[in-house]
């Protein structure tokens, strides 16, 4: 808890205004790759408290729209379509393509985490599942030559999903955002440029 409560970029959260402190991984990665441009349709997977959804809103300014969903409640954010259902299921994507009228989505981004178990084996398998789940989305509702990110932990796995994101995206790097904490094995998975 002391952690947390005296970590700068809760701080610079809370002083800033955004949701939670992985409001700066992705402000980060969209400095250094150019993720967000006005006019863009972005599909936040996973979205609540909504910290990335602000940032992608943000950075593409009144043009872009933004749809996000989740399994959790959102507080409403300026400019964001907020879905409550799982993307995974039927009617959870069925929502979200009503929203984006059918339309392909120009990047990707997803920060989902399972619940903490506590029991690492267990987690990282549940952190490995969601991944696949928002890399499976991309197949069909990221445009050719579209962009996704992906919150991955490194274990188990980890090296066959960035096998198989080489095989869909042009160019595949991976990310540790500096308001990643050190000691976690979190990392940010950049697929550029879905392959057609």
């Amino acid at each position: 808890m002391h952690e947390h409560v005296t970590d700068p970029f809760v701080k610079a959260a809370k002083r800033e205004g955004y949701r939670s402190r992985a409001a700066y991984k992705l402000l980060e990665i969209d400095k250094r790759n150019n993720l967000f441009k006005p006019g863009m349709l972005v599909a936040d997977l996973g979205a609540s408290p909504g910290g990335w959804s602000q940032i992608a809103k943000e950075q593409m300014g009144p043009a872009g729209r933004v749809i996000a969903i989740d399994l959790l409640p959102m507080e409403a954010i300026p400019g964001v379509e907020f879905i409550q259902a799982d993307f995974s299921t039927d009617s959870g994507l069925n929502e979200l393509l009503a929203l984006s009228g059918g339309k392909q989505f120009d990047v990707v981004i997803s920060d989902m985490a399972p619940n903490i178990s506590g029991i690492s084996i267990s987690d990282q398998a549940r952190a490995m599942a969601l991944a696949e789940l928002a890399l499976e989305f991309t197949f069909d509702h990221l445009k050719p030559r579209g962009d996704f990110l992906v919150k991955l932990f490194q274990g188990e796995g980890f090296d066959a999903f960035m096998v198989q994101a080489r095989q869909h995206f042009e160019k595949v790097a991976v990310r540790k955002p500096e308001a990643s904490r050190d000691r976690s094995n979190e990392v940010y998975l950049l697929g550029m440029g879905k392959k057609a």
